[in-house]
């Protein structure tokens, strides 16, 4: 039975992985034409995940994730011609915030889907535990 519980940690660690990501995304997608305080355009906001390898679990083949950290993207700004804009250099070029659309909602339909994929092996494991009881009884 206890191998079943670390099922459950292992797949509700993907879940919260994958919901913690589809936050970012959703701060990124709300963030498109942010900026900030300093002027400076919203950078686009990346999830770093991490595989818990512990030598003990590896052999069971039990490898949970975690999120390591939360950190800025490197990417450089999106530069747009509009010299009316007050935020243009002196070349007539604004720089936008470094999020694409179009990235960011593939990332969310990849996100949405490593989350179900999670929440599917959570119930097949919470199904055989019941079926397991029910044995028992």
């Amino acid at each position: 039975m206890n191998d079943l519980f670390r099922a459950f940690e292992i797949s509700a660690s993907g879940m919260y992985a994958q919901r913690i990501r589809m936050n970012v995304i959703a701060s990124n997608l709300a963030n498109y034409e942010s900026y900030k305080n300093t002027g400076e355009p919203f950078r686009k906001l990346e999830v770093v995940f991490r595989a818990v390898y512990e030598p003990e679990r590896l052999k069971r083949g039990e490898v949970p994730v975690e999120v390591a950290e939360i950190r800025e993207s490197g990417e450089p700004f999106r530069l747009v011609f509009d010299p009316s804009d007050p935020r243009a250099d002196e070349m007539g070029f604004v720089r936008k915030p470094n999020v694409e659309l179009v990235k960011e909602m593939a990332d969310m339909i990849s996100a949405i889907r490593s989350y179900e994929a999670n929440l599917n092996a959570f119930n097949m494991t919470r199904d055989m535990a019941q079926r397991t009881l029910e044995l028992w009884r």
